[in-house]
C-alpha cells in the first residue's frame, strides 16, 4: 500500500503541469485572435484616414476631467469618458486613430472609448486627447498588443495618427510600474511632465507597466 502512495503526488504534478500548459495555449490563442481582429480594423482604418501629415501646432490642455478610477479598464465600466477626438466607425465601433510602435514592430488601432470586451480587440483610449497632450491608452498584455511595452527604452519612438490624418510623434521618457490602485501616480504630471501614457497590467495583475512619452515637434 505504501508503495502506491507516490502515485498521488505524481498525478497532482501532472495535473498542475497540464493546467499551466493549457493556460499558456489559451493565452496564445487569445493573443493571436486579438492580433487578427486589430489588423482587420487597421486595414479599414488606413483606407478611411487621410494620408498622415505631422502635427506641430501647440495645443491647449484638455478640459476633460480625469476618471475617478483609472484602472477600471479591467472591470466592466458603467460610463464612458466624453471623447474630444474625431472618430471613425469600423464594424460598429468608434476609433480615434492608430498607434505605431516602430521598435516593437506593432501598428494597432485605438478605440475612442473602452470596455473589457473592446480591449480584446484593440488598445483603447482611456482618457485625455493628443491635442491636450494628456492622452492615456490602455491595452491587454497580449504580446500582439501591449505585452511588450516594457521593452521600450528612453528615446524610442511612438507615433499616433488621428482619425483626421494628423500624425503626432513622441519619444519615450521612461517606463515604470505603477501599483494597480495608485490612481494619483498614474495621473500625476499629465500635460506637464508627459504627453502620452501607455499602460497594461502585469502578469500578476497587481501593477501596471506604464510608459511615459513626450510630444516631439517635427519639421514641416
Amino acid at each position: 500500500m505504501k508503495k502506491k502512495l507516490w502515485i498521488l503526488p505524481v498525478l497532482i504534478g501532472i495535473l498542475l503541469i497540464g493546467g499551466a500548459v493549457g493556460l499558456v495555449v489559451y493565452n496564445m490563442y487569445e493573443s493571436n485572435a486579438a492580433f487578427e481582429k486589430s489588423q482587420d480594423v487597421m486595414t479599414e482604418l488606413k483606407q478611411l484616414i487621410p494620408d498622415p501629415s505631422p502635427a506641430n501646432a501647440a495645443a491647449s490642455p484638455s478640459t476633460e476631467p480625469p476618471s475617478d478610477d483609472l484602472f477600471a479598464p479591467y472591470e466592466e465600466p458603467t460610463t464612458q469618458p466624453p471623447s474630444e477626438m474625431r472618430s471613425i466607425s469600423v464594424n460598429g465601433e468608434e476609433y480615434c486613430g492608430y498607434i505605431t510602435l516602430p521598435q516593437l514592430g506593432l501598428e494597432l488601432p485605438v478605440m475612442s472609448g473602452w470596455s473589457y470586451e473592446r480591449l480584446k480587440t484593440s488598445p483603447c483610449r482611456y482618457s485625455g486627447t493628443v491635442e491636450g497632450r494628456d492622452i492615456i491608452i490602455a491595452a491587454h498584455n497580449y504580446n500582439s498588443h501591449f505585452g511588450r511595452i516594457k521593452e521600450l527604452s528612453q528615446g524610442d519612438e511612438i507615433w499616433f495618427t488621428t482619425a483626421d490624418g494628423m500624425q503626432y510623434f513622441y519619444r519615450v521618457d521612461y517606463t515604470e510600474n505603477v501599483d494597480g490602485y495608485d490612481v494619483d501616480q498614474m495621473l500625476s504630471g499629465g500635460s506637464s511632465d508627459w504627453d502620452m501614457t501607455l499602460f497594461t497590467c502585469t502578469l500578476s495583475g497587481q501593477s501596471r507597466v506604464t510608459v511615459r512619452a513626450s510630444f516631439e515637434e517635427t519639421e514641416e
